[in-house]
C-alpha cells in the first residue's frame, strides 16, 4: 500500500511517497503551485503513476485548535482532489512539519548550502513519516 503525502504551500507544493509496505517516507518532487484545479489535477496524476492507495494532506491549525489559513487553504485543496481522483484522502495535523524537516537534515550533516531553498518535499516526508508511525500495528 503506498501513500502519497501533501505539503501545501502558497508558492509551492511538496509531495513524499511511502515504500510499498507503507514503512518509510521518501520525498517524491515539488509541484510549482498554478491553480487548485491544476494542482490537484498533477497530483492525481502523480498518485496514479505511482499507484498510490491514499493520499494525506498535512493540515495546520492555530493555538485553538482550529484549522488557520493555510490549514484552510490545504482543505480547499482537499475537496478539489476528491474531485478529481476515486482515492481516499485524509488530513493530518502538519504543525511544525517545514521546522522539523530543516532540523531533521542539519542533524543528518547536510550543509548550509544544500540546506537553502525548498523544504516542501521534507516537510512532505515529515508528515508522511508521522502518519504512517501513528499508524504502525502496536503488536510486533
Amino acid at each position: 500500500m503506498r501513500i502519497l503525502a501533501i505539503d501545501h504551500g502558497e508558492k509551492r507544493i511538496g509531495l513524499a511517497l511511502s515504500d510499498a509496505t507503507a514503512t518509510i517516507a521518501s520525498p517524491l518532487k515539488v509541484i510549482e503551485h498554478i491553480s487548485r484545479a491544476v494542482d490537484a489535477a498533477q497530483v492525481a496524476d502523480l498518485a496514479e503513476q505511482n499507484k498510490v492507495t491514499l493520499i494525506v494532506i498535512g493540515q495546520s491549525f492555530d493555538e485553538e485548535g482550529h484549522p488557520n489559513p493555510a490549514g484552510r487553504r490545504a482543505a480547499r485543496f482537499a475537496d478539489e482532489l476528491k474531485n478529481q481522483t476515486n482515492l481516499s484522502v485524509e488530513m493530518w495535523d502538519e504543525s511544525f512539519s517545514t521546522q522539523d524537516a530543516r532540523s531533521a537534515r542539519i542533524e543528518i550533516g547536510v550543509s548550509r548550502k544544500k540546506r537553502s531553498g525548498h523544504q516542501d518535499a521534507f516537510a512532505a516526508v515529515v508528515i508522511l513519516q508521522s502518519y504512517l508511525e501513528s499508524n504502525r500495528n502496536p503488536n510486533p
